[in-house]
């Protein structure tokens, strides 16, 4: 998103002139499409509302809407009001004071919001019109007809705006819709409820304009909603579009689901690898996608992501374990998962928190939505940078909701807003680690607006550190690594290594015990000389070993999936490891061994 963004909705229901019928849709369409406009969460913009102005201050909001504005800004200027063209072809957007006789005077010419569009520093400026179009009055006794087009699109980029700023226009219709018969509205054209401004506010709010499910929504995303949903309900609307923009326009961010990425396809070779009927083929093949997944090509790894995910569900165990493993370490991993900024005095600007995301790249890679108008996130090179606004004084919580390819993580963020007054760690000596980052420039922000009031009292003098939330019964840093996962691990790889070496020793000594049956001939017995050369003490410990290093594997995989904050990024990694090779080193023992013992209690009586 850019660093600021404005819109200004003009709508207009209300008209002196009886001649103009009463708009039935534009109220509640400013309304809704305040609100998601104005939600940090959707669309982040600092909104303005103009309802059944005059033209007079129609026409000094819009200069003054485009006026002092930046490269860096984003505008929206949203119109719902009748649009009437003169007899000479020109388009006016109607105020609550325009009598259709007197356009150029009592009308907002659409020559003066192009001037103003053309005029502004701003770097993108988007216009929105959802009107109602007919012809104007005539003093003749012949009235324009309804039938014919308006050609809105065409009006506006006749006049290019300064050369490397981008505009865009899209119209709700381009086609007359009613004409005026005498000095009144014709009968049979009243003005309908709009769908084109539903369909905006229906597409922002969901998410469903979000067509790529690149976690925001587009200008050409929702474009292509609205005119779908439009046709849909009203197959003789047709919605236009005419732009001018270099890169793409991100409006808003989707509500939708985690991100969603277009997936490169494995090489053919490779697909085909997964398929052969030979064990060891496909183990390489699957290692080959465990590589790819780390690759930085985003597209390319969750190619990969997705060919695991069907070997996890269809491949025999070892291949399935070793899927899934990978996929493991494509998880969210941030650190830590709780951010508290302390005691801080209004007004103050205090440092950023910074988190770390761990793992490649596609693990890295995620949507952050604040569920709160004081969260601010900026990306790092490492992660997230956390800032909290301190504008209004109380207890501040809220969540970061993080979003990836594969699943969904939280930071939990706290913070003591209290007056500026009252004692407190100062904006150069705020309640943070000594080696924290200097602090940073107060920048004015205008994207938001927080009212919050203030509490009647004082609120009460709070620990350093705040209690943690209910069901903890201690207060653990989460960034510190439990050791009961590794430990088990640890142990787990220490038990494979044992069966394995029982399985040798068995192996070793039921040669020798065969060997020395051959040459006893007819008088030998296999079973006696098992027992004299010491075979099944070694195959039993292999058996008891190689069961519980898987069950430890399991139980330390467990504990790290239950209390993942718990750990840190390199005790969760060491976790896996430990316990992959135990249980690489275990199950092929155990099968050995379960083996041999089948062949002992089956073989031993006819030897």
């Amino acid at each position: 998103m850019t660093d600021s963004r404005h819109a200004l909705i003009i709508a207009n229901d209300r008209y002196a002139d009886q001649g103009l019928k009463k708009l039935r849709a534009p109220a509640q369409d400013a309304a809704a499409l305040e609100r998601v406009l104005h939600d940090p969460q959707i669309g982040d913009f600092e909104v303005e509302v103009v309802h059944n102005a005059s033209a007079d201050l129609m026409r000094r909001r819009i200069q003054g809407f485009f006026n002092d504005r930046r490269r860096a800004d984003t505008l929206l200027l949203h119109f719902s009001c009748h649009g009437l063209k003169s007899e000479s072809g020109e388009l006016y957007f109607a105020a609550s004071d325009t009598e259709p006789p007197l356009l150029a005077a009592t009308a907002v010419a659409s020559q003066f919001v192009r001037g103003c569009m053309s005029a502004t520093r701003a770097g993108r400026s988007v216009l929105f019109l959802d009107c109602c179009y007919g012809g104007a009055f005539s003093r003749g006794s012949a009235s324009v007809r309804a039938s014919g087009e308006v050609n809105v699109l065409e009006s506006f980029a006749k006049d290019e705006p300064v050369s490397g700023r981008g505009w865009a226009v899209i119209t709700a219709s381009d086609s007359m819709e009613y004409s005026f018969e005498g000095t009144e509205l014709a009968e049979n054209s009243a003005p309908r409820p709009s769908v084109f401004t539903h369909a905006v506010v229906e597409g922002l709010e969901t998410g469903e304009a979000d067509l790529d499910a690149d976690g925001n929504v587009s200008l050409d995303d929702l474009y292509e909603y609205v005119y779908r949903h439009v046709r849909e309900q009203n197959p003789h609307q047709t919605p236009k579009k005419a732009a001018e923009l270099q890169g793409e326009l991100h409006l808003a961010h989707s509500r939708r689901g985690g991100i969603k990425i277009v997936a490169v396809p494995s090489p053919s070779p490779l697909r085909a690898a997964l398929d052969s009927d030979d064990f060891l083929t496909r183990q390489g093949a699957v290692t080959e996608l465990c590589n790819r997944l780390q690759r930085p090509e985003l597209a390319v790894a969750e190619g990969a992501r997705q060919h695991l995910g069907e070997v996890a569900h269809n491949e025999v165990q070892p291949l399935a374990d070793l899927a899934a493993g990978a996929l493991g370490r494509i998880r969210l991993a941030p650190s830590p998962h709780h951010l508290d900024f302390g005691r801080l005095p209004r007004g103050s600007t205090p440092p950023g928190r910074s988190v770390t995301l761990h793992g490649p790249p596609l693990a890295r890679h995620c949507l952050v939505q604040p569920n709160q108008a004081w969260l601010r996130v900026d990306p790092t090179r490492s992660g997230l940078e956390v800032h909290v606004d301190t504008a209004a004084t109380g207890h501040l919580s809220g969540d970061l909701v993080l979003r990836g390819v594969a699943d969904e993580s939280v930071i939990h963020v706290e913070a003591e807003v209290a007056p500026a007054a009252e004692d407190g760690p100062t904006q150069t000596e705020p309640d943070v680690p000594h080696d924290s980052p200097p602090p940073k420039p107060r920048v004015e922000d205008k994207r938001r607006t927080v009212v919050v009031e203030p509490p009647r009292t004082p609120p009460p003098p709070k620990p350093e550190k705040p209690p943690r939330a209910t069901g903890d019964r201690k207060q653990t840093d989460p960034t510190t690594s439990s050791r009961r996962a590794p430990a088990l691990a640890g142990a787990a790889l220490a038990l494979a290594v044992t069966a394995l070496a029982m399985l040798v020793m068995t192996v070793q000594r039921g040669v020798v015990a065969v060997v020395a049956r051959a040459d006893a001939g007819v008088n030998g017995n296999i079973e006696d000389d098992l027992r004299e050369y010491g075979a099944l003490t070694p195959l039993i410990v292999c058996l008891i070993t190689g069961a519980v290093a898987l069950v430890a594997g399991a139980f330390a995989r467990h504990d790290l999936d239950a209390r993942r904050k718990h750990y840190t990024r390199g005790a969760a990694s060491g976790t896996h490891t430990l316990t992959s090779v135990a249980k690489g080193l275990a199950i092929p023992a155990l099968t050995f061994a379960v083996l041999a013992g089948i062949a002992y209690l089956v073989g031993s009586g006819e030897w």
